[in-house]
């Protein structure tokens, strides 16, 4: 598998957001999918980053992104890095790319001066909180555009001191 940076708002990129916005839409049974407002400017290194991972045919079939957040009244901290769009399609799945383009991602939030990586999920996503919670990472208090909702889970994991 071929894992390498790519503009958020690129055809592959956005192939991807849309079937990830299915799956999010079938498991929470709502019609809006993850509204937290996002923009191909917050991936733009060195504030950010989006991977996209391509079988050997060429063919898109994972994503992950992190972007800069700092202490705002949606809960964040000075030196976070917020992960997002963590996917991989259902044909791809079990081959340790999101454990791949995890670790790429941390290596540089770390690279860029974050301290801590911090992510949201959900109850209905337990293969997510597993890969999350075997990697590291530990529930935290909750933040972002969705901390007021009961099935949000949040997580972090220090960036600092890690190698």
């Amino acid at each position: 598998m071929d894992i390498r940076p790519t503009p958020y708002d690129h055809p592959d990129a956005v192939k991807l957001d849309d079937a990830v916005q299915l799956e999010y839409i079938a498991r929470y049974g709502d019609d809006e999918g993850d509204a937290t407002p996002l923009d191909a400017g917050m991936f733009v290194p060195p504030r950010g980053l989006y991977l996209l991972a391509y079988d050997p045919e060429g063919r898109p079939v994972a994503t992950g992104g992190w972007r800069t957040q700092d202490e705002n009244d949606e809960g964040y901290s000075d030196g976070d890095a917020e992960l997002k769009r963590m996917y991989v399609i259902p044909e791809a799945r079990g081959l340790g790319l999101a454990r791949r383009i995890l670790t790429a991602l941390e290596e540089d939030a770390r690279a860029a001066g974050r301290t801590r990586m911090v992510l949201e999920t959900g109850t209905a996503q337990p293969e997510a909180i597993a890969l999350y919670t075997s990697s590291g990472y530990e529930p935290c208090a909750k933040f972002g555009h969705y901390r007021e909702y009961e099935s949000s889970r949040c997580f972090a994991k220090a960036l600092t001191g890690t190698h």
